[in-house]
């Protein structure tokens, strides 16, 4: 790491294709620390405006048809170029259209391909769709929780989409893994995490004997339990929003995100330094 302003991924190029929370959390994580990162996303497919605000934090945005030869154009030279490729479909989804991980490392010989999924690249449940939620009850999840909080229901969905935080948490970790092995060894690698996993690890760790592991912490129910200092208010595509905070502190380097969100489709298909 560098001193000064620097960010510890500043240079790094980063083409997103993605919806809802989980791989769009991933890039705006790699953001945050500096990746140029251009979310690609359908203009046949509509908004999801609340999250579409929220995690297009850092990123620039591109609309491509990639059933039109022209626009599919633009996205291959972006993968080109790009070091990483973070998806967030099932497995297969996007091998109809030429961008298989075989394909795309054909495109890019040392491109970095991040895969999120719901079930994981392999097994009966591989190519099936699903969301956190979808997860947490096929997993028996809820019916666990709703055990250890002994209020007589039949199900207990988690506070907030554990599943799909903490997979794009672990999705950005192992891409600067990869990354790491990269820049050591060379060659090109592939990440995968799916929620089923993700799911998998967290019920792992087992409950604590209590309601909350937090003691003495009220919940945070309503923006107004949230200590202020946990808050920025910036100017964005959409006029003046108030959201959290990046919460990392890394000395020597700094965190957050430059770039904040706008309407989809606002920028073109091209990196920062071109």
């Amino acid at each position: 790491m560098t001193g000064g302003n620097s960010k510890c991924l500043q240079g790094l190029r980063v083409v997103e294709m993605s919806r809802a929370i989980a791989a769009p959390l991933c890039g705006k994580t790699l953001a945050a620390h500096g990746a140029d990162v251009i979310w690609v996303t359908s203009p046949n497919l509509p908004d999801i405006p609340t999250m579409d605000r929220d995690f297009g934090r850092g990123k620039r945005t591109v609309q491509l048809d990639i059933h039109k030869p022209s626009e599919k154009a633009q996205l291959i030279d972006l993968i080109k170029t790009c070091d990483v490729f973070v998806q967030g479909f099932r497995p297969g989804s996007l091998a109809s259209y030429g961008l298989s991980p075989e394909e795309l490392v054909k495109i890019n010989p040392s491109i970095i391909i991040a895969n999120m999924s719901a079930f994981g690249p392999q097994g009966p449940w591989s190519n099936r769709r699903g969301y956190d939620s979808l997860l947490q009850t096929c997993s028996g999840m809820n019916v666990s929780e709703a055990e250890h909080a002994g209020k007589g229901e039949a199900a207990r969905p988690t506070p907030c989409q554990a599943l799909d935080h903490a997979g794009g948490y672990l999705l950005a970790t192992g891409v600067t893994a990869a990354l790491y092995k990269r820049a050591t060894q060379g060659g090109s690698y592939k990440v995968d995490v799916s929620l089923a996993g993700v799911m998998k690890y967290l019920r792992s760790l087992g409950q604590y004997p209590e309601a909350s592991g937090f003691e003495g912490v009220g919940d945070y129910e309503k923006p107004e339990d949230v200590p202020s200092e946990f808050f920025e208010t910036r100017k964005t595509g959409f006029g003046l929003m108030t959201a959290i905070r990046h919460s990392a502190q890394i000395e020597g380097c700094e965190v957050g995100w430059e770039v904040m969100p706008k309407p989809l489709g606002s920028d073109a298909a091209q990196w920062l330094n071109e």
